[in-house]
């Protein structure tokens, strides 16, 4: 084990540089924040969307601010080497490397977490009986879940999302004057096709984004939940992508792909828990809240072009707004009498996407009829702003 510890921690033997500078600034703030309390801090959210970037990052950022580059370990836990061994046995290893005694603190980086099977009760036992502070990241949402209340009182979770418009911009090296705001629609469009994953933002390539899905699909779906047929979990999600932005019935898509209801809607979770697609529930009684059908929604705009293209460029719009809007405010779609508003929010702020478009008249009635605090229209790239004010 020694060597792999030494291939994963470079700083071990010699200064360690960072590529490029620190992005991702809200995200690496949130966990520099918490390098001095004891939480067990969670970073969870899509493959390759920068979780372990951010890691390295905080690293790097710990060394330059004279932490013993000594007592940092970092590993990957989905590493087929390190399968049968404990985290506590990982530890032990590390400390007896480089003959830290129990009483010194160190900086624990656990990258995907969750190959642990029961790691929740691994980190309490850490938790619990070691000086250490520990970062870990996860893929999957429901592999997160502590359903034994472990780490009840010793945990923070952040979600990392895909780049949303402001952070591509960011990312291209692109400053848009306020005299050529007229080129805010030409970037827009171009951020639909490469959407926010940040690999693919600085070096655009259809085949990086299908191996990301394919990836998905193939380790922390199929291999995982020990399904054989894998193009049938395939074929599911380009169904999917090709509804986003509408409600979806479980039952055709069962009828197209000749499955049992229960299984479709047990595959339609795992996309859910690998977070490469997002349900909205219908605003309404708690019954109607359940029985009502979900709207789908891509997890990435470049992911959606990959399977759709630019057929619609209304439902990428709204898809941009859903993923502004979504872990900043709890929202539904609003359906009455066989007409819907995009969005509604928990404290009642009703939001309806159009893109260079507008409300057909039953639509516009439902708008200004339904009792509403505040009410918007989002119809162009500038008006996006609106959306910062629901920012958390």
């Amino acid at each position: 084990m020694e060597e792999l510890l030494y291939q994963y921690n470079p700083w071990w033997e010699g200064k360690y540089s960072l590529n490029g500078i620190i992005r991702r600034k809200s995200y690496f703030y949130k966990l520099k924040s918490n390098v001095e309390n004891r939480s067990i801090i969670f970073l969870t959210g899509l493959r390759r969307v920068g979780k372990t970037t951010l890691m390295k990052a905080l690293i790097y950022d710990l060394i330059e601010n004279g932490i013993n580059s000594q007592q940092i370990l970092y590993i990957s836990l989905d590493d087929y080497i390190l399968r049968k061994n404990l985290l506590v046995e990982i530890l032990t290893e590390f400390r007896k490397i480089h003959k830290l005694s129990m009483d010194v603190k160190i900086f624990a980086f656990f990258d995907e977490v969750t190959y642990k099977e029961d790691y929740h009760q691994q980190l309490k036992n850490i938790y619990d009986n070691q000086n250490v502070k520990i970062f870990a990241t996860s893929s999957s949402s429901s592999l997160l879940n502590d359903k034994k209340a472990f780490l009840t009182g010793r945990s923070i979770t952040y979600e990392v999302k895909p780049l949303d418009f402001p952070e591509y911009l960011e990312f291209k090296s692109i400053k848009i004057k306020r005299s050529e705001e007229y080129l805010l629609e030409t970037y827009f469009k171009e951020y639909l096709k490469d959407g926010g994953m940040p690999e693919n933002v600085l070096n655009p390539n259809r085949e990086y984004l299908m191996n990301l899905v394919d990836d998905i699909i193939q380790k922390d779906i199929t291999a995982f939940n020990a399904i054989r047929n894998h193009q049938v979990v395939r074929d599911f999600y380009t169904l999917l992508m090709e509804r986003s932005g509408k409600q979806i019935s479980i039952n055709k898509i069962a009828n197209i792909l000749n499955l049992s209801v229960d299984t479709a809607r047990r595959y339609l979770n795992y996309f859910e828990e690998t977070y490469l697609i997002h349900l909205l529930t219908r605003h309404g009684r708690t019954n109607e809240k359940l029985l009502s059908p979900k709207k789908i929604y891509a997890c990435d705009l470049g992911i959606k072009y990959l399977f759709t293209g630019e057929r619609d460029y209304g439902s990428y719009f709204e898809n941009y707004i859903y993923l502004k809007l979504r872990n900043n405010k709890k929202i539904y779609y609003l359906y009455e009498n066989g007409y819907e508003i995009d969005f509604i929010t928990e404290d009642n702020i009703l939001i309806e996407s159009k893109y260079h478009s507008e409300m057909n008249e039953n639509q516009k009635n439902l708008f200004e009829s339904f009792n509403s605090d505040k009410k918007y229209v989002i119809n162009s790239v500038k008006a996006l702003e609106i959306l910062e004010q629901f920012e958390t």
